[in-house]
């Protein structure tokens, strides 16, 4: 197993935030595979959906985690929200690094993305109903794909972080 921390969740649980934390506090660097799927498509993720759909963007996901495996080392890696939904890329996290999954509630997704048109599976009305879907449809996979949970609501980026390390070190 390589030596990355990995972060999983659900859009708006903090992998980013978090990611970025830890970049500053270790000698790791931070990459987010949506940055990089956009970096390689030239275009934002919610062009990507829009333009070809998301099994296009779902095979771009897997590819990007290939492309990693082959290169990446002392990395901290957040990911697509979605990223286990192909469940191919579950065995790709795993070989990546340690995998973190950020725990959060439905109403904290919706509290943090409020404004927020960049999401293109947030779009529409009754998004906490479509929220609760998605997170009861991908809860069994988060967890199959995690190695430790962190449920973050109600902690600050400095306790969730030092969770993090204190479990990768």
């Amino acid at each position: 197993m390589m030596k990355n921390i990995v972060l999983i969740g659900f859009m708006g649980s903090g992998k980013t935030t978090i990611g970025k934390s830890l970049e500053e506090k270790t000698d790791m660097v931070f990459v987010d595979t949506d940055e990089l799927i956009e970096a390689y498509e030239g275009c934002k993720i919610s062009e990507i959906f829009a333009d070809k759909g998301e099994a296009y963007f779902r095979r771009l996901e897997n590819e990007t985690l290939k492309n990693l495996l082959a290169s990446t080392d002392n990395k901290v890696i957040s990911t697509g929200g979605g990223i286990i939904i192909n469940q191919a890329n579950i065995p790709l996290l795993k070989q990546l690094g340690k995998v973190f999954y950020l725990r959060i509630k439905p109403e904290t997704v919706l509290e943090r993305l409020e404004g927020d048109k960049t999401r293109p599976l947030l779009i529409g009305e009754d998004k906490l109903v479509k929220v609760e879907q998605l997170m009861t449809d991908r809860k069994e996979l988060y967890e199959m794909a995690a190695d430790k949970t962190i449920d973050t609501d109600g902690l600050s980026v400095s306790e969730i972080v030092g969770k993090i390390l204190e479990d990768f070190t």
